[in-house]
């Protein structure tokens, strides 16, 4: 049925045909006339088709469709590629997932000198707070290995147990806070001796970013580790291991200053070795087994660690009286050059040198 406004604007489109038509024969002046009298006819129709537009019919909906660049029309009879089943199949058969690739081999040495490079300009570049508070950090955690082996030699002394069972068995407790302390980042002044200064070897920084780096790291360690030598001073009696604590002090104070010193060398050299092969190996898992590796070995050599004897100096002098402060600076001055020989030498300037060196010849 049709509406009243369709039906005048039929009218007027026949009304508008029938005069085209008699245009054909009719004077000039006559046309005139009519296209003044039809021009409101053609307005007002295309303002009712401005606001009402025709409604789109069944058969004008299914004549509108894709067509592709060649005038070729869209549709589902069009032949589909090989590939494209392929894929459909594979996307109704299988799950999508994304695989992160993990290296499982070991690093190049070049590889792992670049790290190291890149590594060393990040502790280079920190702010000093936090270089400090990371270093404080690093001297508590490591704590854990001296209340380890203080508890063990307690427990081995009053069992009456010879002097190798003893060694033998601090060696294996010792490298727990090591481990603890590696893993969760904690700057280490041992640990970071030759990482620093790889990007001075390789003349990408300067010598003064290096001694500010380790004089703050040696900073905040010794402010954890006399931290944490009070806070087991404190707990001594849940601890039990105020003997143990002696006799560790008696092991740091009764040697020579050269002796002292060449067996920090070695217990340096050890801990630059470990950070070294810390960069190359792959997994959490053969990190930890280097940390534990070379932290036993200390143990079991009774070598000199300057920031966990630390710990154990300063909770044997809060313990007994027999040990007084200059005891504890000599040690740890001591102890904190020779580590630091032992790590820069034997590791940063021979791994630096022999791996350039190889780089050149080839």
């Amino acid at each position: 049925m049709m509406h009243a406004a369709d039906r005048k604007a039929t009218k007027r489109r026949s009304d508008i045909h029938f005069s085209h038509q008699s245009s054909e024969t009719a004077p000039v002046g006559t046309l005139f006339a009519i296209q003044v009298l039809i021009k409101p006819y053609f307005d007002h129709e295309n303002t009712l088709n401005q606001n009402n537009p025709p409604s789109q019919t069944p058969d004008d909906a299914d004549s509108e469709q894709l067509v592709y660049a060649d005038g070729t029309p869209v549709s589902e009879s069009n032949p589909v590629s090989q590939r494209s089943t392929e894929r459909k199949s594979e996307d109704d058969n299988y799950i999508p997932v994304i695989i992160k690739r993990t290296d499982e081999t070991r690093r190049h040495p070049d590889d792992a000198l670049e790290n190291a490079i890149e590594e060393g300009l990040e502790q280079l570049d920190r702010p000093a707070l936090s270089l400090v508070l990371s270093a404080i950090a690093a001297g508590l955690i490591v704590g854990f290995s001296a209340m380890a082996v203080a508890v063990v030699l307690t427990a081995t002394g009053e069992a009456n147990l010879s002097a190798t069972v003893s060694r033998i068995a601090t060696a294996f407790v010792y490298p727990l806070g090591f481990v603890v302390c590696v893993l969760s980042g904690a700057q280490l002044f041992t640990e970071h001796t030759a990482t620093a200064l790889y990007p001075i070897l390789d003349r990408k920084a300067k010598v003064a970013s290096l001694l500010r780096l380790w004089g703050l790291v040696v900073l905040g360690n010794l402010i954890g580790a006399c931290a944490a030598g009070g806070l087991q001073c404190l707990a001594s009696e849940v601890i039990h291991a105020k003997a143990g604590y002696i006799e560790i002090g008696h092991h740091l104070t009764k040697y020579s200053s050269s002796s002292l010193l060449i067996s920090a060398v070695l217990a340096g050299w050890l801990m630059a070795l470990g950070a070294w092969l810390i960069g190359s190996s792959p997994r959490t898992i053969a990190q930890i087994a280097v940390i534990y590796i070379v932290t036993f070995l200390i143990g079991m050599g009774g070598l000199h660690h300057s920031i966990a004897g630390s710990v154990e100096m300063f909770a044997a002098m809060f313990l007994s009286d027999e040990f007084t402060i200059p005891m504890a600076a000599r040690f740890i001055s001591v102890a904190l050059v020779g580590n630091l020989i032992g790590g820069s030498v034997f590791v940063a300037l021979l791994n630096y040198a022999h791996i350039r060196r190889t780089n050149d010849n080839g």
